[in-house]
Formats: C-alpha cells, structure tokens, sequence
C-alpha cells in the first residue's frame, strides 16, 4: 500500500483512497453530528455559498466557523462540545469551516473520499484495509508546519495499517505541549476551546467513517458503519 501526503494547497493532486483530516475540529464534530442523528451534511467552501443553499433547502441547519469563532447567523458553532448532545435526528446540516470543508471539496482527484480525524482513526484503518486500495493519499488541511495535529492523524492512521501503532498518549502530550494547541489551550479563543480539544484528542469513539460524494454537482457526506 502507497501512502501520500498532501497539504489543502495541492489537494487536488492526491489521488487513489483520500482521507481529508480536519483534527481540531471539522472532522471530529462531524463525527459527532452523525453519532446524534443527522441525516446528511453538505460541506460548502465560502459563507455565502451556505447561505445560498439554505435558501433552496431551508429545513437544513448551519454550521460552521470562520478563524476558529462562529458565524453570524449560523445555527451552530464548528465545535464539538456544542453540539455533543445536540439531536440531529434526520436532519440535514450545510456545513462551511475554514479548512476542512475546503479540503473536501478541493479534492477534484480522488476516487474516494473520506474523513479523518483521531476520534474514528481505528474504523478509517479498518475500512481501508476492507478496501484494499493501492495508494492512500492523506490532505492535511491544518496549514501551520508538519508537526501538528492533521499530520500526526495521518501518521497514526498510517501506523495502524503498517500493523506498528504509534503510542496515542505521547502523540497526544506533544500536541498539549505545541504552539499549536495555543488557540484552544493556552489562549483559547473561545470559552468552550478547551473542551473541543478534549474532545478531538480521543481515540476510536466512533465505529463508523464519513465519505465524500457528488451527487447532483452537489458533495455531499454520509455515514458509513463499519464492522
């Protein structure tokens, strides 16, 4: 199996499997918001484009965040712990962030695409194993060095392939220690930060993978269990 790595300025070059990883947060809130029920979720890449789908499909909710703080006018923050125990039974969801939801849409080459995020890192591995793909192409959206969290996903997914987990705990404790985590830690920009960083840096919560799929000129996600 060939791995690859790309960044969200290339992302429409990775080619074969494409897992898109948003670690803190896009990825792992969406996990959450298929684990409370929703329906389907339609990643958008600028604001207005949220506004103007929801104007053809106004049963659906916004989501979404724009340099780690919410939107006007949006529904619900990009930010797990809001949403932890929020029931989306049903419901569709037009989701807009800065990076993750780019990183879906930028990727013009794949055959595939999923996800990524360390909450569902065991069921990627496993429905990549299932699919036995030859090349597995990793978009880190996270923009700031190739030390942080989006590589350190990829890494660890790639690891569990390899069949040579990397240690999770001391991935984790490097991350809390990294300028990185400033925004959410140190100085987070909003007051529920911490708890979305608590919550992103979990392992193998969810049993299940979202994939990325046009329909109708439209990208759409869905949830895929995995067994």
């Amino acid at each position: 199996m060939d791995f690859r790595l790309h960044t969200i300025y290339n992302a429409n070059e990775a080619k074969g499997l494409v897992v898109v990883i948003d670690v803190l947060r896009a990825c792992t809130t969406m996990c959450y918001v298929f684990q409370n029920g929703a329906k389907i979720i339609f990643p958008v890449t600028e604001v207005d484009d949220a506004f103007h789908l929801k104007k053809e499909m106004p049963e659906a909710l916004l989501l979404g965040e724009r340099y780690g703080l919410p939107i006007e006018g949006f529904d619900f923050p990009n930010a797990p712990s809001q949403i932890q125990k929020t029931d989306f039974s049903n419901k569709k969801i037009i989701m807009t962030t800065s990076a993750g939801t780019r990183g879906i849409t930028a990727a013009t080459g794949a055959d595939e695409i999923i996800t990524g995020s360390f909450v569902n890192a065991g069921a990627i591995a496993s429905y990549i194993t299932h699919k036995q793909t030859p090349l597995v192409s990793f978009i880190c959206t996270d923009i700031y060095g190739f030390d942080h969290e989006d590589y350190l996903c990829a890494s660890y997914i790639q690891s569990i392939l390899e069949e040579n987990p990397r240690n999770f705990n001391i991935m984790k404790q490097y991350l809390i220690d990294t300028p990185h985590s400033d925004g959410f830690i140190h100085n987070p920009l909003t007051p529920y930060a911490p708890k979305d960083f608590e919550l992103c840096l979990q392992t193998n919560v969810f049993p299940f993978v979202i994939k990325a799929e046009k329909t109708n000129q439209r990208m759409q996600l869905t949830k895929v269990n995995v067994v």
